[in-house]
């Protein structure tokens, strides 16, 4: 056995055993341990196989970076592959297994890959896989897909629930380390709002692991007093396992709770997992630093581990790493990891310091072998000795646990986030990420820093500067500050010589002549040679491998590490489960079902519903008797018509746009004039992409002088959104414009007929008559006798005299009743979206069946609302390519049957009199088709070539679907009233 469980110490529950299993094999561990400190408790150092050689690989980190240890824990739906043993707590009944092997973990036939290794160096994909061509389809992406991956998904239903959840704070503090801790005390002692949230099942970072006095204190209970100092504080929130991955816009992080991935027996009422958005007025990033591999022959042999690491196992789970260990350090890490060992009576073989002018303190029994290195590592499954060079001379040293320490590097990721670049430092050796940005301060070790008093200190100062910011007078530091004693560290990217692989990135088996041969081909570039070689992919975005890669690619380039640089960091920092990002969307709630503030009246009033996108819309309203949803439908529009009608039109998208230039703004996201539309009035407007093809059409209304209302098609409410808000901040960021969504402040009721007028004038207090309130007038009303406040528009829809009148929501229902026991004595009915569409196509008005993404106005008869005074708008240089100019092109008619007892469907083809259906006689196709009940036939709107020059031609419409050859009549597409009496009557 060459890992073991030492009879003492450890921060563990001694009295409650755990019992688990690794590859069905039963071990045992204690509460407290996590999944890879219980494996080495066990003996167990092989645990994994590399991803492209399957060579034997152990634990090698006690945290987020491991790239080893990932093994699949769970079964059926709760199946999780790749799951970092490092982080994953021990929990009773829980079941391991390791991966990327076959047989077995020690007997994996993938192995032979190592002697192939001369054929798989970097790059080998590029070169092997382009020849012969027929060979990918058919040899190369079979194999390749198989070999792909290293867990295995379940194909079984997850059983458990996922939450989303928003938080807001004046101080958001990540990492529980000594300066997070020292922050969030400094801020919560002030009475500012905190949350501090950490990955790790406890909070405390490095004071869990080491053992040197702070003060007159010792780590453990420096942590002790702090922890319930904060617990007292109701202003402080404690967020154990949970991991802040991203940083986002309006200072937003995202951080992941893992809430019951630690237990055996699942609460069906709690959800596995919660992902948490964090609305912070000021954060401090208290991450930490992680500790830098040495890279040398062999340095990936199971029983090699990171100096810190093996200190955090021994101090915090009791593990001893084996009988007889050997240290390799550039710095004070090793040195520290060398007492805490001698401290609990194991034996230290060497420390190995390649520093020539290495620190005399040293005062532990082990001897100290000054400007030496570890040439290789010798072993097999297990570490059976190091071959260690020095001034020209070898030495092997037997030892079944090598402690590796090459430098710390800030954990920077989160600050760069959003495009700042870290810089390369001298002093410490490392990457920083600039100290302060947008609300972000950089605190402790994170910040290059070394020691726990420094840290401590500088949380503290952090903290006290943000939360004085914030104003909170009384912010005083919780600790004193002190200065930070550092010792040289001195970069030591690889060791020169070394017989065996001196591997790079542990996960992706890139080694170091990989990357030099990186920089030989001409893909010395950091991001280049990340691709070229793998380094720095995978699941763990090389949080290990990166510094020794670039450090290394510096050397092959002979430059600093600065004109290197980094690879860029995006989130996430560790991986999400699909069932975190997905949240409670699943099963029945797939996706979120939007419900009009009219949904509950329209229900009442007997609404079939339809979905449409994420709303439900309500179709039409059956009457008994009714057997067919069209006499519903046609009963609705014949009482329009003749009376009047109440629609729910509250889905429409709608966007408050406010601001000086607001105005312009919308004169050139138009094509056509808005730069001065009266206050008071609505117009209708059309939107073109850039291409010049039609995005979307709707009513914008002046309000005041800098407020307009815009209406959207409902399915683009949030395109349109995002379209101008990349206008205003793209492409025209000098303009004073702001937007606001506002779909869901208002219900919006469409009420259309010759009587609506007469209906509406009972409950609005202003006059409404043709003369006050003309066609296309907009403007704010007050309702019931000054009880309510309203917007009224005189748009139609329908082709009829019509009003849309916008409530705020909470009122809807109420509104919509009132409307309806006022049109009582007229004849009102509710209509739905249905007749809506009937009437419509009766006027011949457009939606998105014709405007498809393929249209320009001049298609759809709007060519005069092109501007062609304005300067410029979106789309307008591209209208006049040639092919939107050409007179062949498909453009809007209307098409009714010959005989109005035949019918066709909406996407039959226009065939001319007696052509065969062939693609080259295929005039266009009809885009909406309807029954209309004033007309007594179907009629339709079409896009048929040179359309309006062929006005009382006769066409065939041709069905294949159905094999349906039906004779009709292009004609003009206003089918009802075209001369407008209705609508503005």
């Amino acid at each position: 056995m060459s890992s073991f469980r030492l009879p003492s110490g450890g921060r563990l529950d001694r009295s409650k055993p755990l019992d688990f299993t690794f590859d069905g094999k039963p071990m045992q561990g204690l509460a407290g341990d996590t999944v890879a400190s219980a494996l080495l408790a066990n003996g167990r150092q092989l645990v994994g196989r590399s991803f492209k050689y399957h060579r034997p690989r152990g634990i090698l980190t006690a945290g987020a970076a491991e790239p080893n240890a990932l093994l699949t824990i769970g079964d059926g739906g709760r199946t999780e592959p790749n799951t970092r043993a490092t982080v994953a707590e021990l929990y009773q009944g829980l079941i391991a297994k390791s991966q990327n092997r076959w047989p077995s973990i020690d007997f994996d036939l993938g192995a032979v890959n190592s002697l192939l290794a001369p054929f798989l160096g970097a790059g080998f994909y590029y070169k092997t896989f382009m020849w012969p061509a027929a060979f990918w389809e058919k040899v190369y992406e079979p194999i390749i897909r198989k070999a792909a991956g290293l867990g295995r998904a379940t194909y079984e239903a997850d059983p458990d629930s996922y939450e989303k959840c928003w938080a807001h704070c004046d101080l958001l503090v990540i990492g529980s380390g000594p300066a997070g801790l020292a922050a969030a005390l400094t801020a919560g002692r002030a009475g500012a709002r905190v949350i501090l949230a950490d990955e790790g099942f406890e909070f405390g970072g490095s004071l869990l692991s080491e053992t040197a006095p702070i003060a007159t204190q010792t780590p453990a209970e420096l942590l002790s007093r702090t922890l319930a100092e904060l617990e007292s504080l109701p202003n402080v929130r404690l967020l154990t396992r949970t991991t802040v991955f991203g940083w986002y816009d309006g200072n937003v992080f995202g951080g992941i709770e893992r809430v019951q991935k630690h237990v055996g027996t699942i609460d069906a009422n709690r959800p596995m997992e919660r992902l948490w958005r964090f609305a912070a007025k000021k954060a401090i990033l208290a991450s930490g630093a992680e500790e830098r591999p040495m890279v040398f022959g062999g340095n990936d042999i199971p029983g090699v581990m990171m100096s810190g690491a093996m200190r955090s196992y021994l101090n915090r789970q009791a593990v001893a790493p084996g009988r007889q260990t050997v240290i390799f350090t550039n710095g004070a890490s090793g040195y520290r990891t060398a007492a805490d060992l001698e401290a609990r009576g194991l034996d230290v073989a060497a420390i190995v310091d390649s520093r020539a002018d290495a620190p005399k303190t040293w005062d532990g029994k082990a001897r100290v072998i000054s400007g030496g290195v570890v040439m290789d590592a010798k072993g097999g499954k297990a570490l059976s000795g190091v071959t260690i060079a020095q001034a020209g001379t070898l030495e092997v040293i037997k030892a079944d646990a090598l402690a590796m320490s090459g430098g710390w590097s800030p954990i920077i990721h989160l600050a760069c986030h959003r495009g700042a670049r870290p810089a390369w430092s001298d002093a410490k050796s490392a990457f920083l990420a600039p100290e302060i940005q947008d609300g972000l301060s950089i605190a402790g070790s994170a910040a290059g820093l070394e020691t726990l008093e420094a840290c401590l200190a500088d949380g503290a100062e952090k903290a006290r500067r943000l939360v004085t910011d914030l104003g909170f007078a009384n912010a005083d530091r919780a600790f004193a500050a002190v200065a930070d004693r550092t010792e040289p560290v001195k970069p030591l990217w690889f060791v020169r010589g070394s017989k065996g692989k001196a591997f790079v990135d542990y996960q992706n088996d890139v080694h170091v002549r990989d990357l030099v041969s990186a920089v030989g081909e001409g893909y010395g570039h950091v991001e280049l040679a990340k691709r070229y070689t793998t380094n720095g992919m995978a699941t763990d975005q090389g949080k290990l491998s990166n510094m020794n890669a670039i450090g290394i690619l510096a050397e092959a380039r002979k430059v600093s590490p600065a004109a290197v640089g980094t690879t860029t960091f995006r989130p996430f920092y560790t991986p999400l489960s699909f069932g975190a990002l997905t949240g409670a969307s699943k099963g029945r709630h797939f996706q979120p079902v939007r419900k009009s503030p009219l949904h509950d009246w329209a229900k009442k009033n007997g609404a079939i519903f339809v979905e449409t996108g994420l709303w439900y819309r309500s179709s039409w309203f059956p009457k008994a008797g009714e057997t067919t949803w069209r006499e519903s439908v046609d009963r609705e529009v014949l009482n329009v018509r003749k009376n009047a009608g109440i629609c729910d039109v509250s889905t429409l998208g709608k966007i408050e746009i406010f601001g000086r230039d607001a105005a312009e703004f919308l004169n050139r996201v138009y094509c056509n004039a808005f730069l001065k539309l009266p206050v008071g009035k609505a117009r209708y407007g059309l939107m073109l992409r850039e291409d010049g093809v039609i995005y979307d059409d709707g009513t914008t209304s002046r309000l005041s002088e800098n407020h307009f209302f815009m209406t959207t098609t409902t399915a683009y409410a949030a395109g349109v959104m995002n379209h101008l808000e990349f206008c205003a901040q793209a492409l025209w960021p000098g303009l004073d414009v702001q937007f606001a969504s506002s779909t869901d402040q208002w219900a919006q009721i469409a009420v259309a007929g010759p009587k609506s007028r007469a209906i509406l004038q009972t409950i609005v207090d202003e006059d409404i008559s043709d003369a006050a309130f003309p066609f296309l007038g907009a403007r704010e009303v007050s309702l019931f006798g000054g009880r309510l406040s309203a917007r009224l528009f005189r748009i139609s829809f329908s082709g009829e005299l019509a009003y849309e009148l916008a409530v705020p929501a909470g009122y809807g229902e109420a509104v919509a009743d009132a409307i309806m026991d006022a049109g009582a004595e007229h004849g009102i009915c509710p209509y739905g979206v249905e007749a809506l569409g009937v009437m419509r196509i009766e006027k011949g008005h457009v939606t998105h069946s014709e405007i498809n993404g393929t249209v320009i106005p001049s298609d759809l008869g709007f060519a005069k609302m092109v501007s062609v005074t304005k300067p410029d708008f979106i789309g307008k240089a591209m209208l006049s390519r040639e092919g939107m100019l050409d007179p062949d092109r498909l453009s809007l008619v209307g098409v009714k049957p010959v005989d109005p007892k035949t019918t066709f469907k909406t996407g039959a083809h226009i065939l001319t009199e007696g052509a065969t259906p062939t693609l080259q006689n295929d005039q266009g196709y009809v885009s909406s088709s309807c029954y209309s009940p004033n007309l007594g036939s179907t009629i339709g709107l079409a896009l048929v070539r040179r359309g309006p020059q062929r006005y009382g031609e006769q066409v065939t419409v041709w069905n294949d679907l159905k094999n349906e050859y039906t004779k009709a009549v292009l004609c003009s597409p206003v089918f009802f009233d075209p001369e407008n009496g209705k609508l503005h009557g």
